[in-house]
């Protein structure tokens, strides 16, 4: 029989992020399961992108618990820990002109350039070539990262971000400075990802309803540093719950799996 804990790849407790003094974060609590897939939603400021970095090792609570894939903060090498977190960030910083699959390789370091004197494994070229065509990018396999376009780009950083085989992968904000074509794109490649990677579990940060896949489950609203709601995301993305997050009358729409927002009349 499988434990129940087997399946939890975020437990936070109370958690309370302080910066000179005041709070970004507090009280706040978060369990991620196998297969869920968060979205952290919010005004600017709100606080999702300070949780998300410590979801993903890159940023120490001030105070409360955060066990991300059974290993405890503080008493982990966040390094190696990072290692099995898939992370997607659109500001990712290249500093030399990789090729799409090149970048893609990269994900195996964890490095932003092809370490020296390293070469991947013909297994290792093969893994990286099928997630390039599982995003849509063969045909720009050997484009260089100046050349791709935006959505090209946050395609190739999830790519990029599968080579470790993470069982936890964090999106922040990818659609950002995306076309409305270029952003569909990259949603349909989210959510193929996640049905072709049943037992992946995922979190997204992003204040625009309409940047969410139609596969997200669950949803945390935050305002002022604090969950105001979460749960599924029917159950959280309602009208009532998103107008009290961003103070802001809204009224929030539902069609083919995906969400929008208008001004409450």
């Amino acid at each position: 029989m499988t434990d129940e804990r087997d399946d939890v790849l975020i437990h936070a407790t109370g958690v309370r992020v302080t910066r000179s003094g005041r709070d970004l974060l507090h009280d706040v609590d978060l369990t991620v399961r196998r297969g869920e897939h968060w979205a952290l939603l919010g005004p600017n400021g709100a606080g999702k992108s300070t949780l998300l970095a410590v979801l993903g090792a890159t940023g120490h609570p001030t105070a409360g618990t955060v066990e991300v894939l059974g290993r405890r903060l503080g008493r982990v090498d966040v390094r190696e820990l990072r290692q099995h977190i898939g992370h997607v960030d659109p500001r990712h910083r290249m500093l030399s002109p990789l090729t799409v699959l090149e970048t893609v390789l990269t994900g195996l370091t964890g490095t932003t350039d092809l370490m020296m004197r390293w070469e991947p494994s013909a297994e290792q070229v093969a893994l990286a070539e099928q997630h390039v065509a599982d995003v849509g990018l063969t045909a720009r396999r050997d484009a260089r990262w100046p050349v791709l376009s935006q959505g090209e780009r946050g395609r190739a950083l999830i790519a990029r971000a599968l080579m470790s085989e993470p069982q936890l992968l964090l999106l922040d904000e990818p659609a950002t400075g995306l076309d409305v074509a270029a952003r569909e794109h990259l949603l349909e490649t989210v959510d193929a990802l996640r049905h072709r990677h049943p037992g992946l579990g995922s979190v997204m940060v992003t204040h625009h309803l309409e940047d969410l896949p139609a596969s997200t489950s669950h949803a945390m609203l935050l305002r002022d540093g604090a969950a105001v709601a979460q749960g599924t995301s029917d159950q959280v993305i309602t009208s009532s719950a998103v107008s009290h997050a961003f103070d802001f009358p809204l009224a929030i729409l539902r069609a083919e799996g995906r969400w929008a927002a208008r001004r409450s009349a």
